[in-house]
């Protein structure tokens, strides 16, 4: 339990660490990412953005089981 915390608590840093290189990528506004705007009101659903990053995660997830 206590590798899962420190691993967890690292991506979290190296995340943090990256996150001006990240910001500029073009992930969560990819065509099929649904945004509403209107005045005094902004609802963002990134469904691509998410359906890549599972795929991504199951892929990762997968090959470190092995």
């Amino acid at each position: 339990m206590r590798s899962l915390i420190l691993t967890a608590a690292l991506i979290l840093l190296l995340i943090g660490l990256f996150w001006p290189i990240l910001g500029k990528l073009p992930l969560f506004r990819l065509p099929g990412d649904i945004v509403i705007d209107r005045p005094g009101l902004k609802i963002y659903f990134p469904l691509t953005s998410m359906l890549l990053l599972s795929g991504l995660l199951m892929l990762v997830l997968r090959l470190v089981g092995r």
